[in-house]
């Protein structure tokens, strides 16, 4: 997931990446190969923190790997898939301050 950051002045942010998008350039520019288990993914890529929100809230992979019932992967999108939804939780259980809270509840 990605989110435009605000625009203003004279130069054009690029996207900011989090949860699975944040991570799948890490695993393509490492020398992971699949099958592989969650403790191989984490050595290849270093347990790096990855982003869960835009403000750059985030989670190292090695607990994220924690929430997941699975431990091997027999490719790159069936690891993203498994961590997509834990990612989620953690940006909504990080971003639920009280500003949130009463964004989310309104209609607009």
């Amino acid at each position: 997931m990605g989110v435009r950051p605000p625009t203003g002045g004279d130069t054009e942010r690029e996207a900011v990446e989090f949860g699975i998008a944040a991570l799948a350039p890490e695993i393509e520019e490492s020398e992971l190969s699949f099958p592989a288990d969650a403790d191989e993914v984490v050595r290849a890529l270093g347990d790096p923190a990855v982003p869960v929100d835009a403000s750059g809230r985030s989670v190292t992979l090695s607990t994220a790997f924690d929430e997941v019932d699975t431990r091997a992967f027999d490719s790159e999108r069936e690891l993203l898939n498994a961590l997509h939804p834990v990612f989620e939780s953690y940006r909504e259980t990080v971003s639920a301050g009280w500003f949130d809270t009463l964004r989310r509840s309104l209609p607009f």
